[in-house]
């Protein structure tokens, strides 16, 4: 109906007579008023999803390192990213949890004398004894500089809220009247971590979460993870946090984490994070990914410009000083493995490893590198589910720029027998003669009656690319 009106104004403006000046006025009026109720109706795209226009890829040392990482570790592990992973689109090294403590512990945390380090204005500082760079009140600015001179960028890890500690010092708020114990609440503190309270919606609590993000920025941080935003769902910290990285002067990623984010909460999180985890941490357990296939089923419509997050990929040497288990290579099978990297892939997850990289042997390597799988992660669009029953699902995508087709079948049943399955080609657009190619092996394959199947192993999966002729 506004496409009508709209083209009836312009012909009407363009057929009047040069001399009916009074006519042409009114009709840019009514131009001006219905274009910018178009344009009000339009879905608005934050100015922070040009931040990451594609999913974020990088490394996390959670899941080797956990709560203990030290800067030579961080260092190797940028080192490796930059030599083996950057030309493949790898970027972010990210320092995950309390970073701040001297003395914590692996497999868990050491909540009974933890010694923290923080400034006068209650931000906590890195613990020098793990990262010798920050000594003198430098903070991470070393440790970022040496990232961003491979030509990577750096992330950090943080929990919602403020210290405890800083609450009970009643540590002044930076550039404020107010101090800490001022604007806490011990509603919904974090249950499994007590190092900090809520911030409440207080006088002064906006400028806290601001003198973080102008700390963070000063240290020249590209992207920042908080913990305990999405269960349950903290929509007033969210939007201060917002509000704070805008402010800040420095484009900073932001990840909320850990899931599992409501689904009713879709429109709201995607207008103020750039990625948003959709489940708890996901470990090397084939239970950990059929899991997350289900859940994922409610943020297909959500992916992009800001993306659902599947969290980080537990392959590679994992759990070194880790939460669960020991040092040890990931426990999925070759295939599995596989069917984890598709499935993120294909679903336009942020790509966060956590593992050494490092400790890389060459089945790990070939999953971070085949570039066709990359390009799709990185250009598709319209990922959707056709579906997920019987132990089988199917996802697919398309390629605008090549116009190619993706398709991803996989094997989720626990049978010992291969399953076959089978797809309609007309439900991912393809129709007439296509070429068919799997991408993780560079195989061609065959399409019989309009049906494109194939026989996978339990837990296997495969990925193909449909290019018409």
């Amino acid at each position: 109906m506004k496409s009508i009106i709209l083209n009836s104004a312009l012909i009407r403006f363009t057929s009047c007579k040069l001399q009916d000046l009074a006519m042409k006025i009114r009709v840019c009026i009514i131009l001006a008023g219905i274009l910018f109720v178009c344009a009000r109706n339009l879905p608005a795209q934050p100015v922070f999803a040009q931040w990451a226009k594609t999913p974020p890829m990088g490394w996390n040392s959670w899941d080797c390192y956990g709560p203990t990482v030290e800067e030579h570790e961080v260092k190797a592990n940028a080192d490796y990213m930059a030599q083996y992973l950057k030309p493949y689109g790898w970027e972010y090294i990210v320092v995950d949890i309390r970073w701040f403590v001297e003395n914590d512990k692996a497999g868990g945390y050491n909540q009974a004398d933890p010694r923290y380090v923080m400034d006068e204005y209650g931000r906590y500082q890195p613990a020098v004894n793990r990262f010798p760079s920050a000594a003198g009140g430098k903070g991470f600015r070393p440790l970022a500089d040496y990232i961003h001179s491979k030509g990577l960028k750096f992330g950090i890890h943080i929990m919602r809220g403020i210290p405890k500690q800083a609450v009970e010092k009643k540590l002044p708020i930076k550039g404020t009247p107010y101090t800490a114990d001022q604007i806490y609440s011990t509603d919904l503190q974090c249950t499994w971590l007590r190092d900090n309270y809520t911030i409440a919606d207080k006088p002064g609590a906006q400028a806290y979460y601001s003198s973080l993000m102008a700390l963070y920025a000063s240290w020249g941080v590209d992207f920042l993870k908080i913990d305990d935003l999405s269960r349950p769902y903290h929509k007033r910290e969210i939007e201060m946090i917002r509000k704070a990285i805008d402010l800040c002067g420095r484009p900073i990623v932001l990840s909320a984490s850990p899931g599992e984010t409501p689904a009713s909460e879709a429109l709201h999180v995607k207008n103020h994070v750039n990625m948003w985890r959709m489940v708890d941490d996901v470990w090397d357990t084939w239970g950990h990914l059929t899991h997350l296939m289900k859940v994922a089923e409610s943020w297909y419509p959500h992916i992009a410009p800001t993306w659902p997050d599947c969290d980080m990929i537990p392959l590679g040497r994992i759990a070194i000083r880790g939460e669960r288990g020991s040092d040890r290579m990931t426990r999925l099978t070759r295939d599995e493995q596989y069917s984890l990297v598709t499935f993120f892939s294909i679903f336009r997850s942020p790509l966060m490893f956590g593992g050494d990289l490092p400790s890389n042997d060459e089945l790990t390597l070939s999953l971070l590198t085949n570039r066709e799988v990359l390009r799709m992660h990185r250009e598709s669009t319209d990922a959707r589910q056709l579906f997920q029953e019987n132990g089988k699902v199917a996802v697919t995508s398309r390629n605008p720029l090549s116009g190619q087709k993706y398709l991803a079948l996989f094997n989720t049943s626990d049978s010992p027998e291969p399953a076959e399955i089978r797809v309609d080609l007309q439900r991912i657009g393809v129709s007439g003669k296509c070429g068919v190619k799997n991408m993780w092996t560079g195989e061609s394959a065959s399409i019989s009656d309009g049906r494109f199947s194939v026989a996978l192993r339990p837990h296997a999966c495969g990925l193909y690319v449909f290019e018409e002729k």
